[in-house]
Formats: structure tokens, sequence, C-alpha cells
């Protein structure tokens, strides 16, 4: 492709994808037809585009979802709206898995190969669909639905939905425009609908009929609902307060599938966009759900992945399956925004020492003190600070954030909008995965009403407290991950990590201190509010307080994500899922995790624990495998893995991915002597990742493959 502005136009669907997203065009320097005089003479209004450079993912999506693919045309296009060097956006696009920069069919397949699906058959899918056109389906990592693999996600690019809904704006902090990165005014322009609409959300078609019985729409009076605090209600009165009409079991069993607000459709295509997931997945499924998508069977609600559902004990997972997810006065009846009204009256600095006392650590592997980086966060002179919530969850068998945000979203509004609030950040931004479409339409309803009852905008309940929240979608990168590389991909750059120091909380995104946390860490504030640091600090161990959320997958009869107080073993955990017959290994968290052996099951489930036993907690990924499981195989599709998912930045990682793939193809059949050479290659090139790579992706690539040597014995 040819990387210099040509004169190529856009098409009409790719020029309306893209303007959704920005606006129209305002001069013929922006792309706009007609070049008066006046433009002839001058050109205006380049910084203010550059300064909306971060809008280049969204529409990269605008037009991925509604075309299917991203011609040099719409590309082209793009770049003169936001003046970004073309060369620069073509390095975007292809930098993640879910664009295409060459024509495909409106409607992909993706089937996940990754490590719970390769156990559990996808090869057999894929040898179903090997008389399929290449072009129609492709292997994809975890998709995130381990619980049901083998798994499949299919997208159709293509028109909105008849009947679909327009999203709603983000409202105006303090009657202002939201800040830009320079902490000045922002463009309503800038600002995506619903938290980031077109740029990738998808939204169920929800007519009135389909909004519960007691979520009348939001009046326009506000009223006194406890104390100082003000919430807008249905009929002038607070809402949530009074009896629940129409309890969460009266929604069907299985759910409407998702279908976009993007806008799509290619060639002769016309029917709208559509999102489907196929899980668990069969050889006869697949063909037929691309023949005819429209007839895919509706997806299971969230609680089919909680086997604890109904438990007493639960505490992040209590709400899943008992609330509605659409109904904000169902969500509050059950104790929803009573901890943000603690968080209001203990303050900023009240909230911190909260969360300090309570022992909260993070809960993505890391395990750092999440009090600690609030207070740095809090603590720096700059005026704007910013909020992220990682939810790019794409560490393969993780699936317990998508549980969460699909059958409990307002808890993560919530918990965010408390976290804002204890950092100063008056802006939060949601980095969601794109592979998870139905997790996006909720949070975008959730968003939604949070904004028209007062609990997102510029005065929070009431409180002078001026927040709002903006969904990015991800687009396949495992690296984005790692928190600056998140910041590198909403900022409109190629998703790669940056060097540390300057540290997030003193230099993150937009150059401004930002506090990023992961979905499961910002719920764990909910509970320690509402009830106190020390009632849960009394939950767990003295270094790992609270439950932990674990994603137990692969040969087990109960796969679904588990709440266990820390301390609790591995052997409860594994009983709990009904354990195999003949168990081969576990893998303890994730492709960056490492192997135990059957015999190790008395391991505390603790940060602490796992270090000392050699493991590692990671982000709680639980992978039973039996003996039918070919274990070198397992170690191969790792290898791949980080191989297709190093965004090649630094040396260490670039090379050694491939060369520890490469070492495992040629042994892969072999063992003892035959082998020894290539283990002794594979120590090396995994201690020089483990030391030298810029981020965790390399440090971490060979952990799980000198497990399964020292630990399992593989290839003796």
């Amino acid at each position: 492709m040819d990387l210099h502005f040509k004169d190529s136009k856009p098409t009409d669907e790719e020029r309306a994808a893209v303007d959704a997203v920005l606006g129209p065009p305002s001069s013929a320097w922006e792309g706009a037809d007609d070049r008066t005089d006046a433009e002839l003479r001058w050109a205006r209004g380049g910084k203010e585009a550059r300064d909306r450079r971060d809008l280049l993912l969204p529409a990269l999506h605008a037009v991925n979802d509604r075309v299917g693919w991203l011609s040099e045309s719409a590309l082209d296009y793009i770049c003169r709206r936001l003046t970004v060097p073309p060369a620069e956006a073509y390095g975007v696009a292809t930098f993640y898995s879910l664009f295409s920069v060459k024509p495909r069919p409106a409607t992909v397949l993706y089937v996940c190969t990754d490590l719970t699906c390769a156990a559990k058959g996808s090869a057999e899918l894929c040898d179903a669909l090997a008389d399929t056109p290449s072009a129609s389906w492709e292997r994809s990592p975890c998709l995130g639905l381990c619980e049901r693999a083998p798994a499949a996600l299919l997208r159709r690019a293509g028109p909105p939905a008849p009947g679909a809904a327009p999203p709603n704006p983000p409202s105006r902090l303090n009657g202002a425009r939201p800040q830009s990165p320079d902490g000045l005014g922002m463009d309503p322009a800038r600002i995506n609908p619903a938290g980031g609409a077109g740029n990738g959300a998808t939204s169920h078609a929800r007519s009135a009929a389909d909004e519960p019985a007691n979520s009348a729409p939001a009046g326009p009076p506000w009223t006194k609902s406890s104390g100082e605090f003000e919430e807008r209600g249905p009929g002038g009165s607070a809402p949530g307060n009074g009896p629940q009409a129409n309890p969460y079991p009266r929604r069907p069993a299985a759910e409407p599938l998702s279908v976009t607000a993007g806008r799509g459709g290619v060639g002769k295509e016309t029917a709208p966009r559509l999102t489907a997931v196929l899980a668990p997945a069969t050889p006869t499924t697949l063909p037929h759900a691309l023949a005819a998508p429209d007839a895919i069977a509706p997806e299971h609600p969230a609680a089919h992945a909680v086997p604890q559902f109904g438990q007493n004990d639960l505490v992040l997972l209590k709400r899943i399956g008992k609330v509605d997810p659409y109904d904000l006065d169902d969500y509050r009846s059950q104790g929803g925004y009573t901890a943000l009204r603690r968080a209001f009256a203990l303050g900023p600095a009240g909230v911190i020492r909260e969360v300090l006392d309570a022992g909260l650590v993070g809960r993505g592997g890391a395990a750092f003190p999440t009090g600690r980086k609030w207070e740095a966060t809090a603590r720096q002179a700059e005026r704007v600070h910013y909020l992220v919530c990682n939810a790019d969850e794409s560490e393969p068998g993780t699936f317990k954030d998508r549980v969460l945000m699909e059958g409990d979203p307002y808890a993560l509004v919530e918990a965010m909008t408390i976290a804002g609030y204890a950092v100063g950040a008056e802006r939060g931004y949601l980095y969601l995965r794109g592979e998870y479409p139905r997790a996006h339409e909720r949070l975008g309803h959730a968003i939604a009403r949070a904004r028209e009852r007062g609990l997102l905008g510029p005065d929070v309940l009431g409180q002078g407290y001026a927040f709002d929240i903006e969904i990015r979608s991800g687009a396949g990168a495992y690296i984005c991950g790692e928190e600056t590389a998140i910041f590198n991909s909403i900022e409109g750059q190629r998703g790669e990590p940056r060097s540390k120091p300057p540290f997030p909380v003193e230099k993150g995104l937009f150059g401004k201190p930002t506090a990023v946390n992961n979905v499961e860490t910002l719920v764990n504030v909910l509970p320690i509010l509402e009830h106190g640091a020390q009632a849960y600090a009394r939950t767990g161990t003295a270094t790992s307080t609270g439950t932990k959320l674990f994603c137990v997958s692969g040969n087990v009869a109960r796969p679904g994500v588990y709440e266990l107080p820390f301390g609790a073993s591995l052997r409860e955990l594994i009983t709990l899922s009904g354990p195999p017959e003949r168990m081969r290994a576990i893998l303890l968290g994730g492709a960056a995790g490492g192997f135990v052996r059957p015999d190790e099951l008395d391991i505390p489930l603790t940060f602490e624990g796992t270090r000392e036993a050699g493991a590692t907690l990671g982000s709680g990924v639980v992978l039973v495998l039996d003996d039918t499981v070919e274990l070198p195989r397992i170690l191969l599709r790792i290898a791949e893995f980080f191989r297709d998912e190093s965004c090649g930045q630094c040396v260490p990682c670039r090379v050694g991915t491939v060369r520890q793939e490469e070492a495992l193809h040629r042994i892969k059949d072999r063992t003892g002597a035959a082998a020894a050479d290539d283990i002794a290659l594979l120590r090396d090139v995994g201690r020089t990742m483990r030391d030298a790579s810029i981020c965790g992706l390399g440090q971490t690539a060979w952990n799980a493959v000198e497990s399964a040597i020292d630990r399992l014995g593989a290839f003796e």
C-alpha cells in the first residue's frame, strides 16, 4: 500500500462511518468536497485535529465495523481528518488483529485455538472449516469464553440494526467542555456517544417494551434521596427505595443476540451488523453459523458462568444472576451506590486510607497495593488526573472480568466513580477488549443510565464532583493489557509499552498522572467501603486480604468463575469444580504463569503462597489438564501465542519468542538426549527474555515452558 496521501476518495459508507465519530469535516483540508477561495490561501485547524489523535482507533473501528476492512481511501480520509501521517495510521491499523487492510467478507468467524479450547477440541472445529474460504474464518487467541470451550465469535459488518436507539452523549463536566490532554476545553465532537459508540461498540436494540417496568425514564426534577445526596429519579422520587415490581428472574434464560450500533455493509450484503457467540461450538454448528448468522442460538446469561450462583457467602459475585444488568433501580435495591455515598462522606483522603487499611492489592497479577497507587496519583501537583480501567482481559484462560461486566455492570461504574474521586480524576477511560461485545453493550447502557440519574456528569449526587466515563474498545492485542501500552492505544499510537520511569502515577495517559486498575481490583473497593476496611481485612490472610476470583477451565466437570477467600487451597478449588479422574497438570496464572503437579494441590491460593511454591497466582487462571492432553502441543501453543502477541519493540522478546517456538517445534516429538540441546537453548533464550525484555510479556514468556520442563518432566 502506498503510504502517501492520494486523490482516492472514500466511499459513502466509509465517509459516513468516520463522520459519525469525528463529525463532518469543517474544510477541504479535512476532506470536505468543496474548497473555498479562502482555503486556497491558508489552512487552519491543524493543531485542533492533532489534539484529537486519540480518536484514531475509534475511527478505524467505525470503518472496520461498517465495511469489514480498512481500504486505502478510508485510511487516507481518516488521516486527513486527524492530520495523522498515513504511515503512522497504517502502522496502527496493522498492529491489531481485528482490523484488516485487505478486502474480506462482511462476515468473519473467529475460532479460538488457545489453551482451553485446544484442550477441548478446537482442532476439530478448524478441520470442519477446511473447505470454507479462508477469508471467512480465522484462528483466534483466547476469546475469554473458556467456561464454554471450545468457542467461536462471529462478527458481521453491516448497517445499524433497524430500531436501534441512538446512544446518549456524555454530559458536560461542570457545565463546560471535557478536559483535553493539556487541561483546556475539548471540542464536543471529541466525545464519543455512549462512552465510545462508533468505535466498535455493540448494543441491543432495546425498545421501551424491553425496559424493566420499574425503570421508567428519568425525569427532569432533582430530589433529595438521602442526607445531602441528590439523585435524579423517575416520578420525582428517589429510585430504588421502594419494592421491586419486577425482579431479575423475570428475564428469559437466553438473552437476545447483541446487535451493534456501529455502521457496516460490504458489497451486496445489507444485513445489519451482528456479533454472536458460539460456545460451546461444534464441527456442525460453525459452517451453519457462517451460512445463516441470524439463526445462531441466543447466548446464555452471565450467571451460567458462576457455578456458585445462589451461595450467600459470595462478595464480588453476589449480584450476578440476581440483579437485572439493565436496571439501575434493581442494582440500588441490592446495595448499589451505598459505597459511593460513604466515599463522599469520607472524602478522597479517607477513601484512600480505607483502601490502604484494607490491604487491597491489584488482582491482575502484579499485586501492587492499590491504596499506594491511588495515593501517589492523588498527590501529584498536575491539575488534570486520569483514571483508566484495564478491561483488556486477554490472558489465555481468563474470563472473570467479562462475567463481572456482563452480570453486574453498574458495580464497575460505581467503583470507577469512587476511584476517580479518590485520585482527583474528572474523567475515566474504560479500555475494553474488542472481543467482548455483550460487556461493551451493557456497560454502555449502564453509563448512559448513570448519566441520566446524576450518578455521572458535572455534579455527581449533588456533591460538586464532576466525573464521566468513556469506553474505548481494543482491537485484538494482548500487549495492550500492559498499563503503559493502554495509554499508547488510547492516544492513537501503536499499543507498545513505554519505558519506566516515569511511572503512570507521574506521567501516564496524555502525559498526566494516571491510576490504572483492572476490573476485579476496582470492584473490590465496594465491599471495603460498604463494610469497612477492618471487616474486609478479616477475610483472607495477613498479606492477601479479601476474596479472589478464579477462572477454572479445562478438563473439569463444572468450569466457571469461582470466588474463594485468599488462603483456600488449590485442592479445595479443584474439588469444587469437579476434577478429572487422571489429572496430568494444572496451569496457574495462564500462559504467563506456570504448571504445578497433581501432588501439589495443597498450595495455598495467595500471592505469597504460590510464590513460595515456585508458582504464580497471576490473574487467577486455573487450567486443569488430564492425561489425554498432549503437553508438548500445549507448550507449543503457548510459544506460538507469545510469538504472535509480541509487539516487536525490544529485541530480546521479538527474537526470543521466535527462537522459543522454533525449538519447541523441533522437540515436540522428542525426548531425552534427542531434546537435550534444544532444551539448553530454551533455557538460555528464556533467561535472556526474562532479564532484558522491556515489559512483562517477554519477561514471562518462558515461565510456563520452564515449569513444564522442570516440574512436570516434559521431554524426558
